[in-house]
């Protein structure tokens, strides 16, 4: 049977692919902003124990900040994605980009918490001893990989979305 227009390109596509354009951004900022505070405390705690030891111990918020960039890279290309004349956008497209927003984000977000987690915990011990430092490198590669792992997913889902043939038959 033949598929209608209004079946293959709903309005409601654009809404879903804006959801997913603005998922990207929010999880990934909230996560962004949870792994920056939680291991900014433990970098405070850390500038009062050793001072000299700072620019080592700000790692973590480093790689926390990195997140948010995650999430605004793939709403940038979502965004970009969105077509607005009739007939061009198919639900296919809204749905795949709804999900993309929403990998990128929620990996970012469950980054961002671990980060935070270790990032506290680990600059608190780097504070009283020097030999963590390697091994708080190594879980917070870990952690951020998370992030990473979202962003490829989500990198891969936009271009299956942009693969749907414009027009009706």
């Amino acid at each position: 049977s033949a598929v209608l227009c209004a079946d293959k390109y709903p309005q409601s596509a654009a809404f879903f692919g804006s959801m997913g354009c603005a998922s990207a951004l929010i999880f990934a900022n909230l996560g962004s902003a949870y792994g920056t505070a939680k291991s900014g405390v433990g970098l405070a705690h850390l500038g009062i124990l050793h001072a000299e030891r700072i620019m080592r111990g700000i790692v973590p918020v480093v790689m926390a900040g990195i997140l948010g960039i995650y999430g605004l890279i793939v709403a940038v290309i979502i965004n970009g994605n969105i077509k607005t004349d009739d007939n061009s956008y198919a639900a296919f497209s809204g749905y795949l980009h709804f999900g993309a927003g929403l990998a990128a984000g929620l990996s970012s977000l469950a980054a961002g918490l671990a980060i935070g987690i270790v990032g506290d915990a680990s600059v608190r011990a780097y504070g009283k001893q020097e030999k963590i430092f390697v091994a708080m490198i190594l879980m917070l590669i870990f952690s951020e990989a998370l992030g990473l792992f979202g962003l490829i997913i989500a990198l891969l889902m936009n271009n299956t979305a942009n693969k749907v043939a414009a027009g009706c038959s």
